[in-house]
């Protein structure tokens, strides 16, 4: 099964550690995430920039309205998604409690929604066999 982890953290609170010491941190998530590879756990992710650089959304009376910004208001932002292989909900938390990223901000972990994502992956391929 696959599962969408994404990892919360808070950015004043990580601008704050010495460069050394935040370097370290990144290192020790990039090793795990190796370990995941390995494993044959790691499907992809992607790192985010700052929650300052974001923009929200929203269909409001008719029209997209765009706000600067991340749509939720906390000091833990989203910092970054895993896409983790996993047998199953208790097997994605065991390899993700491990992950050092966790130090540095809570995790979500949700199942993927693969009925969606099937149908996303045949729209994908017959647009490329179109091309």
């Amino acid at each position: 099964m696959k599962y969408v982890c994404m990892g919360f953290y808070d950015e004043s609170k990580f601008a704050q550690l010495p460069p050394e010491e935040g370097q370290r941190m990144v290192e020790e998530c990039l090793a795990y995430d190796d370990e995941l590879r390995r494993g044959g756990h790691f499907i992809g992710g992607e790192a985010l920039d700052s929650a300052r650089n974001a923009v929200t959304l929203r269909f409001k009376e008719g029209e997209v309205e765009v706000t600067d910004g991340p749509y939720a208001e906390t000091k833990e932002t989203l910092g970054g998604i895993l896409l983790l292989e996993a047998r199953d909900l208790n097997h994605a938390i065991a390899l993700m409690s491990k992950h050092p990223g966790v130090k540095m901000g809570p995790f979500e972990i949700r199942p993927a929604n693969e009925a969606f994502n099937h149908m996303i992956a045949e729209r994908m391929a017959a647009l490329a066999n179109k091309g």
